[in-house]
């Protein structure tokens, strides 16, 4: 496949992420199926991590997700090592799959001296082939002495797969006097519809967390975050975000509210990222739902429109085509009234009251749609639920992308 252009809503670089102390990354270039790149990363945390995950509920997911989901709630002594291939997702592939994992996270515990059971791996890529493990194990004496603590970037470009640009983010917080850092990575660009989690994310702090307070802080911000997100409304096989809490700050920050903004903040500009480099994408739409019947009615009828071919396509011609909007809330499934809808681009108000606004003209909605950051705002009419999602336009390069894939 040939390497696409970086999208043109890619941020400007990659960010300058802290060094998160307890934890060290190296990659290297097995060969999975990518030639002359970096395709495995390697991620060792020191004794007393915590870790917390959250991954697809597909009834397909891969063996890797099947592992990391046994193997959460571990003790956080020993430490913890993450490893992630890019090229193939080890998906769909029987009893081979989970024999894959096993070498490969019971090489990682000899080299590196953790418990296998706290080995966690992830594979992404083309879904139905066996993944060449070999090709992996051999590698990991090298990624073990080439642990650094500032290849944070390296490891992101290694997770990449139809990504144009490797994903950062990062935030810092003072608690106590002391500073507390977090920085994550991310990879995702197609296939991007989250349940529960998605992609692949990975987040380091300093700080210290209880492990249980982690585990449900991690759920519930994912919630306000990559499950508010979509490309092309598939769920992918692999999606894994998780969350290590080396403590080498010497700063707990369990329950922390400051931390917990903090947080939100890195998982926020992750996904937003992951939407910016949408396959094919050109425009990064936020889609803001208020008065529905409850907060839950207001992110179907969001998804609902973040996922319509009709929106998105119209989203991409900038046609100002307000009717497709009505037509994805009236699918949703979820409470509406046509005679209490309002619909604005932007500032402009479109429709309201089931019918087009008196004051709406066309050239108006049409220089919302040619921007490069669009705001769909609906207004039910019917309640105080809301809820924002984020999508982006579907283009023929969308199709051209995913039509060669496996090439």
């Amino acid at each position: 496949m040939a390497t696409l252009p970086v999208s043109p809503l890619a941020p400007a670089q990659f960010p300058d992420l802290p060094q998160i102390g307890g934890v060290r990354f190296a990659t290297a270039a097995a060969g999975v199926k990518y030639q002359n790149r970096t395709d495995v990363m390697l991620a060792v945390m020191d004794p007393g991590t915590s870790i917390a995950g959250v991954f697809t509920r597909s009834a397909t997911r891969s063996a890797p997700v099947l592992d990391c989901q046994a193997k959460l709630g571990g003790d956080p002594e020993p430490g913890a090592a993450i490893l992630v291939n890019s090229g193939n997702s080890n998906a769909f592939t029987g009893h081979y799959g989970q024999t894959s994992v096993s070498e490969i996270t019971r090489t990682v515990a000899y080299v590196t001296g953790l418990p296998q059971e706290r080995v966690f791996t992830a594979s992404t890529g083309v879904i139905g082939e066996p993944l060449p493990h070999e090709r992996i194990t051999a590698k990991i004496e090298e990624l073990n002495g080439t642990l650094a603590p500032d290849a944070i970037e390296a490891a992101a470009e290694a997770i990449m797969t139809t990504d144009t640009f490797a994903k950062g983010a990062e935030a810092t917080v003072e608690i106590g006097g002391k500073t507390v850092s977090i920085a994550g990575i991310a990879k995702g660009s197609g296939m991007i519809a989250p349940d529960m989690a998605t992609m692949l994310v990975y987040i380091f702090t300093d700080a210290h967390y209880e492990q249980d307070a982690l585990q449900a802080l991690l759920s519930g911000l994912n919630e306000q975050t990559f499950n508010c997100i979509t490309v092309d409304s598939d769920t992918s096989t692999s999606d894994s975000l998780m969350v290590a809490a080396t403590g080498a700050a010497g700063v707990d920050a369990t329950d922390n509210e400051s931390f917990q903004r903090a947080l939100w903040y890195v998982m926020r500009q992750l996904s937003h990222q992951v939407v910016r480099d949408g396959e094919g994408a050109t425009k990064f739409v936020e889609i803001q739902i208020t008065g529905a019947a409850s907060n839950a009615d207001a992110k179907v009828h969001g998804m609902a429109i973040a996922n319509s071919p009709l929106v998105k396509t119209a989203i991409a011609g900038e046609d100002p085509n307000w009717g497709r909007v009505v037509m994805a809330i009236g699918k949703s499934g979820a409470a509406a009234d046509r005679d209490l809808l309002s619909i604005s681009f932007g500032d402009v108000l479109v429709a309201e009251k089931g019918w087009v606004a008196p004051t709406y003209k066309e050239e108006d909605g049409a220089a919302e749609m040619k921007k490069q950051d669009i705001t769909l705002k609906v207004d039910l009419g019917l309640g105080d639920g809301a809820s924002t999602v984020w999508t982006c336009d579907l283009t023929h390069q969308y199709i051209t992308i995913n039509a060669d894939y496996r090439s």
